[in-house]
């Protein structure tokens, strides 16, 4: 057989031994349970690897069998759901501490601009403020590796500070032209997945979650804490652009929200027998105006959280039609220190309806769905929105409400196509408006000082024409088109980005939600939504 022949079947060959690995483990008693050991252990080798070691022994040439094996897999998987997915055992950890909720490292933000790693924001409390590092801050070395002008990657850098909790990071960095030397001690990074919680209006609590991780409840119980003391009756929950994550975060907090007993979603699959999520207990907020903000990059557990509320007719639904992902998922760790997230059962919300979009054409057309909404026109138009279920469901009250594609929202507000001209979508693809922000606090922070916090800020603070033109001329540096013939769209979409911006420096993601919002048009409806209910 031709080398040729045999690199095209050699990944079948993985892939039918792997499928039937997989079927029997997958048959084995407990594989339902998330334990690797049971899924994958046998006493002898099994075919694959008794392929693997074939090839490596008496093949005529060398091959990269760790490339043919993850070919492999992957090819399999393309037969499966577009959400069984291998991860490497390369990018197993960054996945795992996303959804773990923190990482070992010095809690710094940086960004790397002219080979040079800027730290752009120091975590307040965290290891790097300790030792004494600063906002503006260039790291030049790290223990004995160079990393200013040297070709740095975010990944390599990533690598180099982050370590185990209690171990020593010995960096040089270069503050104001003076070389010093920061000794840190490492220690645990929360990655905090409530970006926001503020009053948006008199008696109008608002919150932002980026994701569900397992410390997502926790934040969020500290975030409604905070709000009612702060006078809250009405409340606003954002998971616009929220991938999901864990489900347990998503039900815990539909618990807070709605009274018992009520069912929160089922799950069943074909080896999976049904099981039911419940609200368990007496809710924070149980009663009072709710909305959910979604739009086509609400996934998964905030597809579960919307749904429950629809449903339930607990609250309004705002925003544009969500992802549409209805499958679950379990994490299975395989022996190469990879692992593989296999889809296992249906979610299903209240009204019996599953959010599944369908899959069925394959993974490159479940892949443009979302580009083939907005060319059909559903992102600016509710009518344009094409139900693929046609079966009626109804929600507590009797609305009808439909699935097979996601939530739809009770009021829908479309996107703003003006935001993607030509001089806005370079700004925003080439970092100018960050990049911008990180020079101009560092060398005016004098002028920052006055404001006492990301509220003070939001109402105060102007973007005046001087600083207009020095984003202005900063931007010509990046070779930004239509600069010196800018409109007045453009020019108020500028600023108020750079406000926001700004407030980042400042307060993080905290500031950037608060300034930003005070101009988005969905955060308006909700709150004139919330406001026009009743107490």
């Amino acid at each position: 057989m031709s080398n040729r022949k045999l690199n095209v079947f050699l990944p079948l060959l993985f892939a039918v031994v792997l499928a039937l690995g997989m079927f029997l483990g997958h048959k084995m008693p407990g594989s339902n349970t998330g334990g690797a050991t049971v899924f994958f252990t046998k006493p002898n080798r099994g075919p694959l690897q008794e392929i693997m070691d074939l090839i490596n022994a008496k093949y005529v040439d060398s091959l990269n069998t760790d490339q043919l094996q993850q070919e492999a897999i992957e090819g399999l998987l393309a037969h499966l759901d577009p959400h069984s997915i291998y991860i490497p055992p390369s990018q197993l950890q960054q996945v795992n501490e996303d959804l773990e909720g923190n990482f070992e490292g010095i809690g710094v933000e940086f960004n790397i601009t002219a080979d040079t790693v800027n730290v752009v924001s120091v975590l307040s409390g965290g290891p790097s403020e300790i030792a004494g590092v600063q906002t503006g801050d260039k790291i030049l070395k790290v223990n004995d590796s160079t990393v200013a002008g040297n070709s740095i990657t975010p990944e390599r850098i990533r690598k180099l500070l982050r370590g185990p909790a209690g171990s020593l990071v010995k960096t040089t960095m270069l503050r104001q032209q003076k070389q010093i030397q920061v000794t840190i001690k490492r220690d645990k990074i929360p990655l905090y997945s409530i970006d926001a919680s503020y009053m948006a209006a008199p008696g109008v609590g608002y919150i932002k979650i980026s994701k569900f991780s397992a410390t997502t409840y926790d934040e969020f119980m500290n975030a409604m804490r905070k709000l009612t003391r702060a006078g809250m009756k009405k409340l606003i929950i954002d998971v616009r652009q929220n991938p999901g994550g864990f489900l347990d975060a998503a039900t815990r907090i539909a618990d807070e929200l709605l009274d018992e007993p009520k069912l929160i979603l089922y799950t069943k699959g074909k080896d999976y027998p049904r099981t039911d999520y419940k609200t368990k207990r007496p809710g924070m907020f149980e009663k009072g105006a709710l909305a959910i903000l979604t739009d086509e990059g609400s996934a998964s557990a905030s597809e579960i959280l919307a749904g429950a509320i629809q449903d339930w007719d607990r609250g309004t639904i705002i925003g544009r039609r969500t992802f549409g992902k209805g499958l679950v998922q379990e994490q299975y760790d395989l022996s190469n220190g990879g692992a593989l997230r296999l889809t296992v059962a249906r979610y299903y919300i209240p009204s019996d309806r599953s959010i599944q979009k369908p899959y069925g054409k394959g993974h490159e057309a479940y892949d443009e769905d979302l580009m083939d909404r907005y060319n059909h026109g559903e992102l600016v138009n509710k009518d344009s929105i094409r139900i693929t279920d046609t079966v009626p469901y109804k929600t507590h009250s009797g609305r009808r409400v439909y699935g097979g594609g996601g939530i739809t929202p009770d009021i829908f507000v479309p996107f703003d196509t003006s935001r993607f001209t030509p001089a806005l979508t370079a700004m925003y693809t080439r970092n100018t408006f960050s990049n911008f922000a990180y020079q101009y606090y560092t060398t005016h922070k004098d002028e920052f000082k006055p404001y006492k916090n990301a509220e003070d800020f939001t109402k105060q603070f102007q973007v005046t024409p001087a600083l207009f033109n020095d984003y202005k001329t900063f931007a010509k540096t990046d070779s930004i088109p239509g600069l010196d013939h800018l409109n007045t769209h453009d020019e108020t979409q500028i600023k108020a980005r750079l406000k926001a911006m700004l407030a980042r420096q400042l307060y993080r993601t905290e500031g950037f939600y608060e300034t930003i919002n005070a101009n988005d048009p969905v955060i308006k409806k909700a709150i004139e939504t919330v406001e026009a209910v009743k107490d």
